[in-house]
């Protein structure tokens, strides 16, 4: 799978542009604020309907426009596909094959990818909030039973938290027993899949974290806080042991919302232990597996988008990174072009205040 053809109109800081990538690596090269990073978030758009930047969608319209939109033509092994978003002041249409879809769900595993830069960090430093985003993303892009769960899941727990607000006890406690089994439905399906998803995830992020840092381990495992495998029943009681809690604190202690992978390299929790080059290297290496992943998912390997990733590693690990990047398409953000990838086989966009003044 790779983007043949990104076009862009009133993205960001785009008035009009159009990147003719090649199936390997694509170099977007230019000085900050230029709008390498706009390029490569709207290939993220493309696939999953959502940026991994703007918190609103009108957000990436071009300063004094009314709308913008991207499009891309995609080459799989079911043959040719275009995906197109239209974005507004008050909402966005996404298109796939000129049919405009009803459900944002319905865009998920046309165009696949995995997209690193350096705010990804906080996937290794910051909550387990965005290691949970880290699963669910990828996962939504490979199952879209489980998009679609998890939109009923957050759902069930928005009513129980509200329910969990009021006053009337005698109420909230007749009540709850019934969102708590519609609530363990959704829950537990949501947390075998992450299970799944970690087990078939760690042996390929191992080996990448080997190559990249010359033989550092890395493990992974899912944490379930009151949950050990035990099905709906299990959670069922986990609630009613945890109501009294649940009413005083006035939301749901237990479940996926709840969940966290954690992370240790050579043994040492890598968030409390580790230095900013092997947080850096070891979500990388995160990002690399899920690459293989999605690969195993659906025969073929999705794009990898790699904004600014290079910058902060050393020479050594930067060397081993480039030698991994092949088989598969990347797109690859850079202020400058380091010697070990001016030698590559790659193809060159210089970009200069939202426009292309020069591509090889």
């Amino acid at each position: 799978m790779h983007i043949k053809k990104l076009t862009l109109s009133n993205f960001r800081n785009y008035e009009n542009a159009v990147f003719n990538f090649q199936d390997g690596i694509n170099i977007l090269v230019g000085d900050n604020a230029q709008g390498k990073t706009n390029s490569a978030e709207a290939v993220f758009y493309l696939c999953t309907g959502y940026s991994p930047r703007a918190s609103k969608d009108k957000q990436v319209i071009r300063y004094g426009e009314k709308q913008a939109k991207i499009a891309g033509i995609c080459s799989s092994r079911f043959g040719e596909l275009e995906v197109s978003i239209e974005f507004k002041q008050t909402k966005k249409d996404v298109f796939v094959n000129g049919v405009k879809l009803n459900k944002i769900g319905e865009l998920m595993g046309n165009i696949n990818s995995v997209f690193f830069n350096p705010g990804e960090l906080k996937l290794i430093q910051q909550s387990p909030e965005d290691r949970r985003r880290f699963m669910d993303i990828s996962l939504s892009q490979m199952d879209k039973k489980y998009f679609y769960t998890l939109q009923k899941y957050r759902k069930i727990l928005e009513q129980r938290n509200d329910l969990l607000k009021s006053p009337d006890l005698d109420t909230v406690r007749e009540t709850l027993p019934l969102w708590d089994r519609e609530l363990a439905n959704s829950a537990v399906e949501i947390i075998e899949k992450r299970k799944n998803f970690i087990s078939n995830l760690e042996p390929y992020v191992l080996d990448y974290h080997q190559k990249i840092t010359d033989g550092d381990d890395i493990e992974l495992s899912l944490e379930t806080p009151h949950y050990t495998g035990g099905g709906v029943e299990e959670l069922i009681t986990a609630y009613a042991e945890r109501v009294e809690k649940d009413l005083i604190l006035g939301y749901t202690t237990v479940g996926p919302h709840r969940d966290d992978i954690k992370i240790k390299v050579n043994g040492e929790d890598v968030r409390v232990y580790g230095s900013q080059g092997q947080q850096r290297t070891a979500a990388l290496a995160l990002k690399l597996g899920e690459v293989c992943v999605m690969k195993n998912a659906f025969s073929e390997y999705p794009v990898l988008i790699l904004d600014d990733a290079l910058s902060e590693l050393d020479l050594g690990r930067r060397k081993r990174l480039i030698g991994l990047l092949s088989g598969f398409q990347t797109i690859i953000t850079l202020t400058e072009i380091p010697e070990e990838l001016a030698s590559a086989d790659a193809k060159i966009f210089k970009i200069e205040k939202g426009k292309i003044w020069c591509a090889d």
